[in-house]
């Protein structure tokens, strides 16, 4: 007589939180690779960076790639990662003997910081997105069929001299009120009936339409750069490209000694999470069960951590103070 059996839903949600983990290191992997570049190579003004940004922003659907393949990824493996830390019971730590306490096996330590740094990145992650996505995303406007992306940043005289070499603006408060000035009214062009310039049903002369064109472009570039009211010490760089404006971005952040900490700490934790995951990801998927094999994939697992580690830091400790500083 056949037995029905089951997969029990902890186990296969278990199976489904290891798959995500091990899509994530792929992804930290292109992700520091690429943020390496805005310091690697010296000299070359994060060209290598610029070039894999654009080759990202191009790509067709990227809202739902960002959606399907990184935030349900992320969303699944720290929902069950929460959960883990939940049950968790840390005892890798020399106790008065009221709690267990196994700080002799070095395993149990590596489980100690996994449940550590999923803290540290739960976090982390939510704080660089917003910071990325949302504070610091750049705010685009056409002119003349030349886009324009506008972020703000603390003003240092290198701004003046890599404006040159990477082909920005910056605008001053002085600068922004003389753009202001200098555009012309939308309601005064088009005169007391501008709103027919969106009724569909009059066709415009050719000419005419591009002049409105021009000065409806005319008025977004504006409002771009008045968005919000510069702060004490803040331009606005405007670059022709989104990846440039993303690099000034990156050289601003860690510009600062704080951010560099907190990014620092950030990336040491997903190096650590990350490929101390991908060792356990090699048992629990049968690939490494022999004592030999975990021991020669923990050595490539530790490897590939101070690797993808070593690009994390060179971005943060070599974008602004070695490579863009001027």
């Amino acid at each position: 007589m056949a037995v029905e059996t089951s997969v029990p839903k902890a186990f296969f949600w278990r199976r489904i939180h290891s798959l995500t983990g091990i899509w994530l290191v792929i992804f930290l992997l292109e992700h520091l690779l690429t943020n390496s570049q805005a310091a690697l190579w010296i000299g070359d003004d994060g060209s290598g960076f610029v070039h894999m940004v654009t080759k990202i922003h191009n790509l067709p659907y990227l809202p739902v790639i960002e959606i399907g393949l990184l935030g349900v990824p992320i969303l699944i493996h720290g929902i069950w990662g929460i959960q883990y830390l939940r049950d968790a019971s840390i005892n890798s730590f020399k106790t008065d003997g009221s709690r267990p306490s196994l700080h002799m096996y070095k395993r149990n330590k590596a489980y100690t910081w996994q449940r550590i740094t999923s803290f540290v990145l739960l976090f982390g992650i939510i704080a660089h997105v917003v910071q990325m996505r949302f504070v610091n995303q750049p705010i685009s406007a056409t002119v003349d069929g030349q886009h324009h992306y506008m972020v703000r940043v603390g003003f240092d005289e290198g701004l003046y001299t890599l404006s040159k070499r990477l082909d920005f603006k910056v605008y001053n408060e002085q600068a922004v009120e003389v753009e202001r000035k200098m555009a012309p009214d939308v309601k005064e062009f088009l005169g007391d009936n501008w709103l027919s310039f969106f009724d569909f049903r009059k066709i415009p002369e050719g000419y005419e339409l591009l002049e409105r064109q021009k000065v409806l472009e005319k008025d977004e570039f504006v409002r771009a750069l008045t968005a919000r009211p510069l702060e004490n010490g803040e331009v606005i760089v405007a670059a022709h490209d989104f990846a440039t404006a993303m690099l000034l971005v990156v050289r601003e952040t860690f510009k600062w000694p704080l951010m560099m900490v907190l990014y620092t700490i950030f990336v040491l934790s997903a190096c650590f999470h990350a490929f101390n995951g991908l060792w356990t990801f090699l048992i629990t998927w049968g690939v490494s069960l022999t004592e030999r094999s975990q021991k020669l994939m923990s050595g490539i697992a530790n490897t590939l951590m101070i690797v993808v580690a070593f690009l994390g830091l060179a971005a943060i400790w070599g974008t602004y103070w070695v490579n863009l500083r001027f």
